[in-house]
């Protein structure tokens, strides 16, 4: 978002000036079908190239996402992707990474974890993917880390309840970085013993471990 970005960067000339005034700074944004679908697969027809002109002349160009780290749950692997295929050398630099950051506060296996997306929204579909991960779970340790738009939280999680059994571990990590970050991690019967009320109207990551 180019408004959201540019008061981004005028926080950060504050303290660590830009090399251009803020004004002189062109700024785009990925295609909305970009944010709905994602950019990871080269099937889905988008390409970035274009985008990185400015940078084949010569000039600097940067990659900002609204929260997190762009091109890990978020989009922005097509510009990468892209950046590659023209020969334009790609440095990642130190931020915010919820999935990262979830992992660390969720008390699970961060040795071993896999992240698997959204999942079904449909009532059925979810419950048997959730016994799947479980599965995965129970047989090879491995986290599993998903997400799902804030508005479907409390359904995600009601779901997962419903569906997990009550001696594996589910952690939800809501709102991380902000002032109402939250995190409980238990067991699914702790879970249903009493559980804090989360803010689940903020962007959440799940966790099933044990």
């Amino acid at each position: 978002n180019a408004k959201s970005t540019r008061a981004f960067l005028k926080r950060v000339d504050a303290t660590h000036p830009l090399a251009a005034p803020l004004q002189a700074q062109q700024i785009t944004e990925l295609p909305r079908q970009v944010h709905k679908k994602g950019d990871h697969d080269p099937a889905g027809g988008f390409d970035a190239r274009p985008l990185l002109a400015a940078a084949v002349a010569g000039h600097d160009v940067g990659l900002v996402s609204e929260a997190g780290m762009p091109a890990v749950a978020d989009p922005g692997a097509s510009v990468v992707r892209a950046a590659h295929a023209l020969g334009l050398p790609v440095v990642p630099l130190v931020g915010p990474v919820s999935l990262m950051l979830a992992l660390a506060a969720s008390g699970l296996n961060g040795q071993h974890f896999a992240f698997v997306g959204y999942l079904p929204q449909e009532a059925s579909a979810r419950a048997q993917r959730l016994r799947e991960l479980e599965a995965l779970v129970q047989k090879t340790g491995q986290t599993q880390l998903f997400i799902e738009t804030p508005y479907r939280n409390g359904a995600l999680l009601q779901g997962a309840l419903a569906a997990l059994k009550p001696t594996t571990r589910l952690a939800v990590c809501c709102g991380v970085t902000l002032p109402q970050q939250a995190v409980f991690s238990g067991t699914v019967a702790e879970w249903k013993q009493g559980a804090p009320r989360l803010p689940l109207d903020l962007p959440a990551v799940f966790l099933v471990g044990r």
